[in-house]
């Protein structure tokens, strides 16, 4: 499997004028997202119609209690059609009881421990001469960058997930929805 990566070019400005409505159109939600919401990352996942195999794969891997304890993580979210986009019988695959693992480690590496910001996200690639090395949860690395107006992250096999709502903020976390799947090595 590929694992997606988180790469783009994107000022601070637009990314964060553009977070509000993104996140509106991906889950119906209103304006202001910068707001904290009362709700966890996980309740906001259930109720985001465009994250229902997400949250299929963090109920089958184990990780909703986890998920909803008090944090803070920072999740890049894939939208269900960055689930699609696998190839056929992956999802399916990776659900069932046996590959617990192997699921628990894709989803983790969506995971960052703290809350982080998609200002501290190009603060540090801009302290990083362009890219950032962010470290997952599950110890792999994501390589954060500015590219077309857009951030991404590129996965360690050079898979690009495309940010396309930031700063979605939760009682225990932030999310950041992603236009990919990015596996780990």
């Amino acid at each position: 499997m590929k694992l997606s990566a988180l790469a783009g070019a994107v000022s601070a400005a637009a990314l964060l004028a553009a977070a509000p409505a993104a996140f509106a159109d991906h889950h119906g939600g209103g304006h202001g997202q910068a707001a904290h919401s009362q709700q966890t990352i996980v309740q906001a996942a259930v109720a985001s119609p465009s994250h229902t195999t997400l949250v299929a794969a963090v109920q089958a891997a184990g990780l909703v209690e986890t998920l909803s304890g008090p944090g803070p993580f920072t999740v890049f979210a894939p939208t269900n059609d960055a689930f699609a986009a696998l190839p056929a019988g992956t999802v399916e695959t990776l659900v069932q009881p046996a590959n617990k693992a192997t699921l628990t480690k894709i989803l983790t590496y969506h995971v960052v421990a703290g809350r982080v910001a998609a200002a501290d996200v190009i603060a540090l690639i801009q302290a990083g001469g362009g890219s950032a090395a962010i470290t997952t949860v599950s110890g792999d690395t994501l390589t954060a960058s500015l590219r077309g107006g857009s951030v991404i992250l590129t996965d360690e096999n050079g898979g690009v997930a495309t940010v396309v709502a930031a700063d979605l903020m939760q009682s225990n976390g932030v999310i950041h929805v992603t236009d990919a799947v990015s596996l780990p090595n």
